[in-house]
């Protein structure tokens, strides 16, 4: 059983003020993996105080140093992710071979996007040629609260840590209380790294505590949070009694839209692009629509390409899927597929249950539905499982409107070989993100949504510039 109860608070790994134990389970097996300590209000209150106080001369720190001690950062960072790969792997169910390419990746490769971005950055530039007194200065927001969900801990982990660090904020950060080890292993790297006392403070501890400690805190000037909508609804309601600055990152219900002439390679892709990370991705494809006059052959390819999914334990290599992160959330899905069912959607593969050979661990079967409309409960709820739902539709225009009908607006994706089409879809997809036939966006382009997929943007220059605030001078002297 791994044992980390302490907490990083101002450079040092301290015991909580009051004992209260909490057992990390892994997901494969049902049995505790670790244990660690739920912060309280003492914890919190020490970890902003240690933040707060390293505010001034961190912001005073040239930006070059802080971008040196990201780099030394990745150093060490690539030099542990083993380490990184099996924690993540153990807590919440990736499948080690995707926890060592997808989810320690992930860390290293927002780190470096951030020192790209940095490098760049005019921190500190003259309004223009027209005003040569005028100076525009982007300075840091303050002490930021980061919390960080359990579904891609290092990807979340790293965009906001690393973005905060360059712009000149200190921080605590409170990850999953589902998924810590990772992050508490990351605090031995931004020790080792040689982050100054209190820059960075870590704090474990369930939304309700912590994490609402955090988002009322007198002294925190700043909330990133990822995780749901209706956490991040009250997140908003906490933070507006100090008019905090707050950045959302929530759920989402992607719809991907397959044209008649998509490429022979776009069902597949799709399903197993929403299988990924056993279908716990906000950005995932979850709505398949598809036009009528190739939807029965997708129905019968997306059918076969599910079925072969494979189920396993997350210790073992290979390209299968892992279990859901915890009881909840299977409960949850089994919930949604039997309403699915219900509701008269045509299962294809899948459905309730644990998959054959599993009578252990949070295993759910790739899923998915047919013939289904947008009204049901399963085309718009964020189920965050392995649960595709396939629409049928007939039009362009029919497209974008089951499309953009629903509250989420993070990523939908297009599939046609008609450009003019593909462009006109992404001008007119009510989201913060569209990616075309498979293309994934490039280093450094900003990750984030509308509606109530949140605010704010992440990754790059967008993610450095949510932790800074712009300060104009007038009267100033150039030097």
């Amino acid at each position: 059983m791994i044992e980390k109860r302490d907490f990083y608070i101002n450079g040092a790994w301290v015991a909580p003020a009051q004992a209260n134990d909490f057992e990390v389970i892994d997901p494969s097996t049902e049995e505790a993996c670790a244990v660690i300590s739920l912060g309280g209000k003492a914890d919190t209150d020490a970890a902003v105080a240690a933040a707060k106080a390293a505010l001034p001369g961190w912001m005073a720190t040239p930006v070059a140093e802080r971008i040196a001690l990201v780099e030394k950062l990745i150093e060490i960072y690539g030099k542990r992710s083993e380490e990184m790969a099996q924690a993540m792997s153990i807590e919440m169910g990736a499948p080690i071979d995707m926890a060592r390419s997808q989810q320690v990746g992930a860390g290293s490769y927002h780190l470096q996007n951030f020192i790209n971005a940095a490098k760049a950055y005019d921190f500190d530039a003259p309004l223009g040629d027209h005003a040569p007194n005028d100076r525009i200065i982007h300075e840091a927001v303050g002490v930021a609260a980061l919390i960080t969900p359990w579904n891609w801990p290092m990807n979340q982990v790293t965009l906001k840590v690393g973005a905060a660090a360059v712009a000149g904020c200190t921080m605590v950060l409170k990850p999953s209380e589902q998924s810590p080890l990772n992050a508490m292993l990351f605090a031995e790297m931004m020790d080792e790294a040689g982050f100054p006392k209190g820059v960075f403070n870590l704090v474990n501890g369930d939304g309700t505590g912590v994490g609402s400690q955090l988002t009322a805190h007198p002294d925190v000037d700043m909330v990133s949070f990822t995780g749901s909508t209706r956490a991040g609804t009250a997140i908003s309601k906490s933070a507006a009694e100090t008019l905090k600055k707050v950045h959302l990152e929530l759920g989402g219900k992607g719809a991907n839209v397959i044209f008649d002439d998509a490429d022979d390679k776009a069902v597949k892709r799709g399903v197993l692009h929403m299988m990924n990370n056993t279908g716990q991705s906000c950005n995932a494809p979850s709505r398949m629509l598809v036009q009528k006059g190739i939807y029965d052959q997708a129905v019968a390819t997306a059918a076969e390409v599910a079925s072969k999914v494979t189920v396993g334990p997350a210790s073992e290599s290979g390209r299968h899927i892992g279990p859901v992160v915890n009881e909840l959330q299977w409960n949850k899905i089994q919930d949604l597929i039997q309403k699915g069912i219900d509701e008269g959607a045509k299962l294809v593969a899948g459905g309730t249950g644990r998959p054959d050979g599993l009578n252990k661990g949070f295993y759910v079967k790739p899923t998915v539905f047919a013939d289904a409309n947008n009204q049901m409960v399963v085309a718009r709820e964020e189920i965050f499982g392995p649960v595709l739902t396939m629409i049928p539709f007939d039009t362009e225009e029919e497209a974008i409107e089951i499309a953009n009908d629903t509250p989420y607006g993070l990523t939908n994706y297009v599939q046609t070989q008609d450009s003019a089409r593909a462009n006109r879809m992404a001008r007119v997809l009510r989201s913060g993100m569209v990616e075309i036939n498979g293309k994934s966006r490039s280093a450094g382009a900003p990750f984030g949504g509308m509606k109530q997929s949140g605010n704010g943007r992440e990754g790059g220059s967008w993610g450095i510039e949510d932790f800074l605030e712009v300060k104009a001078v007038g009267g100033w002297t150039p030097e």
